[in-house]
């Protein structure tokens, strides 16, 4: 297993941890639609002159458009909105926790359609890096944190985190035949996201109070919205596609989901409180998990 593929797939955990971190406040304050659209239409101008700068076109296999389109809509457009629509309903521990299931799905869809089949250690690794993650997550805040606080209905928060697990996973699928015939996943990634900005752009055209941003916002909330977006949909993203390139996709989606682990010191640098025991017991069965799947 390529070193480099699990590291990328780790740093690509880290930088959704910070940025889902980032993000609370701007999704709350804009809305998950607007919100999207603003860190799309940024972190593609920014894909779109890296590539640019590096000749990365030249990579891609243009007959493969189909999955860049398909990539943009499931897995960026929707699993980005529904992801946003969670993290405002139930803040970035939930939210990282449900989108970590996309690791799951993700495996049985590189089953399903790619062939990968996971050795029965890696599977194993998987399941105790799933349940490390979920402990880590359930155990790792404090009920009166305002990161804690639950808005609207529970159940409309879980659904849509799953939905963005799942429109997530769909998108990393489509894009790996096109990256094993050479796309670079830079380029890959530029297109996915380009592509996403494209449609929301389009959507926003429908003036309806829905799509609108819930407040005006200023240079300061602009900043603060677009810095997560870059950690996300260029650093983060491309990381994660280098790491499905070369690993199952399956193991790949797992190693990249382990934000809430990695968030757990974060949250108690931002909030001053201590995650739980049972939260810091979580990140130990998550990293033996992942290690299991490294050897």
């Amino acid at each position: 297993m390529p070193l480099i593929a699990v590291l990328s797939a780790l740093g690509a955990s880290f930088c959704w941890a910070a940025g889902a971190l980032l993000a609370h406040k701007p999704a709350t304050v804009l809305g998950p639609f607007a919100l999207t659209r603003l860190q799309l239409v940024c972190a593609a101008a920014v894909l779109l002159v890296l590539v640019t700068a590096q000749n990365g076109w030249q990579s891609v296999v243009w007959a493969q458009w189909p999955a860049y389109v398909g990539a943009s809509a499931i897995g960026v457009v929707t699993a980005n909105m529904a992801m946003f629509a969670c993290l405002r309903r139930g803040g970035p521990r939930r939210a990282q926790l449900l989108v970590s299931m996309n690791g799951p799905i993700a495996a049985l869809l590189g089953f399903i359609f790619l062939g990968e089949i996971l050795s029965a250690q890696k599977l194993l690794g998987c399941a105790i890096a799933l349940v490390g993650m979920a402990l880590a997550i359930r155990f790792g805040g404090n009920a009166q944190d305002q990161l804690e606080d639950i808005r609207g209905s529970a159940l409309t928060m879980i659904g849509l985190g799953l939905l963005a697990a799942a429109a997530n996973a769909v998108g990393l699928i489509l894009l790996k035949p096109a990256m094993l015939e050479g796309t670079d996943p830079l380029a890959a990634n530029a297109l996915r996201t380009a592509g996403g900005a494209i449609i929301v752009s389009a959507v926003a055209l429908w003036r309806v109070p829905a799509l609108s941003s819930l407040t005006k916002p200023g240079n300061g909330l602009i900043l603060h919205a677009i810095t997560p977006g870059l950690l996300g949909f260029v650093v983060a993203v491309s990381l994660q596609l280098y790491a499905v390139r070369w690993l199952d996709t399956g193991i790949a989606v797992v190693l990249g989901s382990a934000a809430p682990v990695i968030m757990l010191p974060m949250i108690w640098i931002v909030t001053g409180k201590r995650p739980r025991l049972l939260a810091w017991l979580g990140a130990l069965l998550a990293m033996g998990g992942i290690a299991l799947i490294m050897i």
